[in-house]
Order: C-alpha cells, then sequence, then structure tokens
C-alpha cells in the first residue's frame, strides 16, 4: 500500500534489527523501500541489500556535504548503474547548510560533483535523487544547465518554498515529503504539500532520521511512512488508501519499476 522512496537501512542504527525492521515494514503495509547510497566506501552494503531482498532496490552516489571521501566519477556511477535493482543516481544535489561560514569559491567541489552525477544519469538514463538544502538557487540552475530535465527525478525531504516545488516541477521532477510534514511548525512545508500535485508527489522517511509525529525523537524506519501518508492524506483532504496508492503509482513511474 505505501512505499518509502528514502531510507538508509544500511547505516549502523539497524545493525542486527534488519530483521525487525522488515517485518514491521510488512505490518504497516510498506511494500517497497529505496535503500539510498551516500558514499562510495558503503555503496556495497547498499547494493547487497538490494540483491537480498526483493523488495528493497539501491540508489548509487555521494552526498553533497560528504567532504572528505573519494569522488565519484562519471564512469563509476554509470557502470553502478547498470545493475537491475539500482534505480537512480544520488544522492546528491547542494548542501550550504553547513558549510555557512565558506566562501562560496570554496564549495566547487560540490557543484561539480552534483554535476557529474547529473552527466552520469544523461549518459545511464536513471533519474536523480536530489538533496537541497539552503542551495535551492544554485540547484535548480544547476540541474537546469546540465539537462537534466531529459531525466528527472525527485526533490527528496522537500522543505523548500512552493516557488522552488513549481521550478522543480518544471523540470519534470517529482516531489518527496518526509516526517518533517507532520512537525507543528513545519508551516511552509505543509503549504508546500498542499500545493504539489497528486501525480508529482512521493512520501518518504529518510530513515534513521526525522520520525515522524507520533514517534519524532526516535530512531526513524521505513514502516512509519504510514504516518508521513496519513498526515499527508489529511493534508490532500483524500483517504489515506488513495494517497498510498497514489504515491505508489508515482514511484514505480518515475524509478520505470
Amino acid at each position: 500500500m505505501f512505499i518509502d522512496s528514502h531510507c538508509h537501512l544500511d547505516f549502523d542504527e539497524y545493525a542486527n534489527q534488519l530483521d525487525d525492521i522488515l517485518l514491521n515494514m510488512k505490518n504497516a503495509s510498506v511494500e517497497k523501500a529505496l535503500c539510498i547510497s551516500v558514499d562510495i566506501p558503503d555503496y556495497p552494503k547498499v547494493l547487497a541489500l538490494a540483491n537480498q531482498y526483493p523488495h528493497l532496490y539501491a540508489s548509487v552516489g555521494v552526498h553533497p556535504d560528504y567532504e572528505d571521501t573519494p569522488e565519484p566519477t562519471k564512469e563509476w556511477l554509470v557502470s553502478q548503474a547498470q545493475h537491475p535493482k539500482v534505480i537512480a543516481i544520488g544522492e546528491t544535489g547542494l548542501d550550504y547548510y553547513r558549510m555557512s561560514d565558506r566562501s562560496y569559491e570554496s564549495l566547487d567541489w560540490q557543484r561539480n560533483r552534483f554535476r557529474t552525477h547529473i552527466q552520469a544519469a544523461l549518459e545511464s538514463k536513471c533519474p536523480l535523487i536530489i538533496h537541497t538544502r539552503q542551495a535551492s538557487d544554485d540547484t535548480i540552475r544547476i540541474l537546469k544547465e546540465e539537462g537534466a530535465d531529459q531525466v528527472g527525478g525527485v526533490m527528496h525531504c522537500f522543505t523548500e518554498s512552493k516557488e522552488v516545488a513549481q521550478a522543480a516541477l518544471d523540470l519534470g521532477f517529482y516531489i518527496s515529503f518526509s516526517g518533517i510534514v507532520t512537525f507543528k511548525n513545519a508551516l511552509e512545508i505543509k503549504d508546500t504539500c498542499k500545493y504539489v500535485p497528486l501525480d508529482r508527489l512521493l512520501i518518504e522517511t529518510d530513515s534513521p532520521y526525522l520520525a515522524p509525529v507520533p514517534h519524532r525523537g526516535k530512531v526513524n524506519q521505513p514502516a512509519w511512512v504510514s504516518h508521513v501518508a496519513q498526515y499527508v492524506a489529511q493534508l490532500k483532504e483524500i483517504p489515506v488508501e488513495n494517497l498510498g496508492e497514489i504515491t505508489s503509482r508515482n514511484f514505480h513511474q518515475l524509478f520505470n519499476i
């Protein structure tokens, strides 16, 4: 009924707990999950999960704010994207939040890495998983410059304005909402969620982070995407069953499953 479009089941928070996590998914009617790569050293663990479990999928990429880590090449990303369980390039994008004391020029490595991922997505014809934080103008600009509208993708864990959402929608991207949308003070995010059309909407947990109400503050898990679905359904004024069906169909369409 539900699909978690973004989680990190290879992270240490789930050590020796994966059987329980997967059982909880089943009990919450979460039928699939996309496990997201954040760096090259840990990518084999992400791929191993997708290989072991038919209902788990993988992406390949290096997170934008991982500075001291091996740099991916376009050729390497394209080669990994040939695997049948790798359905996306990313997560990639720009994150200036932790770099606020740095000069703009000193962050060229982020923008260059982002362009490498987009170029790999174009060559492999895989959609992109986009992370953007306090960098939306540059994110949209680079997506346009590199022709990312040819492959599309998803703006994950969306926390931006309606204007940024519309710019992404204009490029053919989907918008994904996490447990943040359930937080009391996330008023702009709720407003943006209402604005995004149903046929371009996804839901996610970003596990182990950002557990939704009523589990806020705990280690998140894919089963709790059902709470995100329930809240988004209320915002959209539709039954949660419909929301689950729509977002699952969107996931299948975006990732060609």
